[in-house]
């Protein structure tokens, strides 16, 4: 027997949740549906030493802001699962646990949604499609291609060093993921080697406040994707919570015994290839370190704010410029363990809705698809740069709940 509803949120993580308690105040019935337990992802793909990005005063959703006694210091993960869980028993969302979707359809005679699960059948007039962005792990093909005796992991099944034979690890990608576990098998006495991609650099506080809170004043959370040519937005900002939070330098890493890389190109018989942009990406970030700080002071300037004075950051190797390795032997390095901290690709097997395009990413504006009364939420860059944070789904929730409305 099918179960009607007007509303499915399919994802019980802080996305889903956040779409509930909208929902909740325009009192329309809906369900919320979860393959695991509430914020699963948080929960089993995480890494031991794992703190927010974000000072805990971002821990911002709708209607349950953080008011602890350090807003701003750093949430370790099971904070963060905690904060989630208090979330969902605050605005008593209508929770379904363990349950997976199998399939979303529409009836093409009644227009309605229908998700089958693992446990029942369920349809409804509108479906909001909130598992986020982290979906499938993304594993380049050469990974086929390296010796069966190299352990392979993705970053989202690192735990910590003792699940990694001993010998040096080679991290494969520096965004917020490789550059955190690259520094933590570093401190821990690994030889660590990672391939650096371009990437934007922050000092993690400036002038009295931390980068994210300056990046909220200069308005760099509202830049929408809309703004950028094919809208392609830019590289990731390096940050981390860990210890307190402090700033992420891939010279310093380098002056601390990281070998660093160009980017990985080929594997032929245990031997690596790499590309020759290692320093050209290095002076990239520079350059956004830089620009930071510049666009901060101009704005203390213009706003007459008193900030304290900064003193010049030390210039670790800074100015040292960094010779490409072209190729690396695995066994000359010593390398055991290959982790891949190459991001996500979107994984909608089950979605049989004409609202993906040839990659399978979603095709939306705002959350609003094609198909009257489909809606995604929680995506990186979904509308805006915030749009995939904690503090950044408030918005984009609303604006989809009042679409539904105005379209009831």
């Amino acid at each position: 027997m099918t179960e009607r509803h007007d509303t499915i949120v399919i994802g019980g993580g802080q996305a889903g949740l956040a779409m509930s308690y909208y929902l909740q105040q325009q009192h329309r019935e809906h369900v919320v549906i979860e393959r695991g337990r509430i914020a699963e992802r948080w929960r089993s793909e995480r890494w031991d030493s794992l703190h927010f990005q974000f000072p805990n005063w971002a821990l911002q959703l709708p209607g349950h802001y953080y008011n602890g006694s350090d807003p701003d210091g750093f949430a370790h993960y099971s904070e963060v699962i905690r904060y989630i869980e208090s979330y969902a028993k605050a605005i008593a969302a209508p929770l379904r646990l363990g349950a997976e979707v199998m399939s979303l359809t529409r009836d093409s005679n009644t227009g309605r949604y229908v998700i089958a699960t693992n446990r029942s059948m369920l349809a409804a007039s509108r479906v909001v499609i909130a598992t986020g962005p982290f979906q499938r792990p993304s594993i380049p093909p050469l990974a086929t291609t390296l010796p069966p005796d190299i352990v392979q992991l993705h970053s989202s099944r690192y735990r910590n060093s003792e699940q990694i034979p001993t010998g040096a690890a080679l991290i494969v990608g520096s965004g917020g993921s490789g550059c955190q576990i690259a520094e933590e098998l570093n401190q821990q006495g690994r030889k660590v080697f990672l391939t650096v991609n371009r990437h934007r650099r922050v000092p993690r506080r400036y002038r009295g406040r931390d980068a994210l809170s300056w990046l909220a004043a200069l308005g760099r959370f509202d830049v929408t994707i809309d703004s950028f040519p094919e809208h392609k937005p830019p590289p990731t900002v390096l940050v981390t919570g860990v210890n307190g939070g402090h700033d992420i330098d891939l010279r310093r890493f380098a002056s601390n015994g990281v070998v660093l890389l160009g980017k990985l190109c080929s594997c032929r018989d245990g031997e690596l290839g790499f590309d020759v942009n290692l320093e050209a990406d290095l002076a990239w970030g520079d350059e956004t370190f830089k620009d930071f700080r510049r666009s901060v002071d101009e704005y203390i300037s213009n706003a007459g704010i008193a900030a304290p004075e900064e003193e010049e950051a030390s210039a670790v190797p800074s100015s040292k410029t960094m010779t490409s390795i072209r190729s690396l032997s695995l066994a000359s390095a010593g390398i055991k363990t290959i982790i891949w901290c190459t991001g996500y690709r979107f994984d909608f097997d089950w979605l049989r809705l004409p609202v993906l395009d040839e990659r399978g990413a979603p095709i939306q504006h705002r959350g609003v698809t094609n198909c009257s009364g489909a809606y995604f939420l929680g995506l990186h860059w979904m509308h805006k740069f915030k749009s995939g944070t904690l503090f950044g789904i408030d918005e984009d929730a609303a604006f989809i709940a009042e679409h539904m409305a105005t379209r009831a």
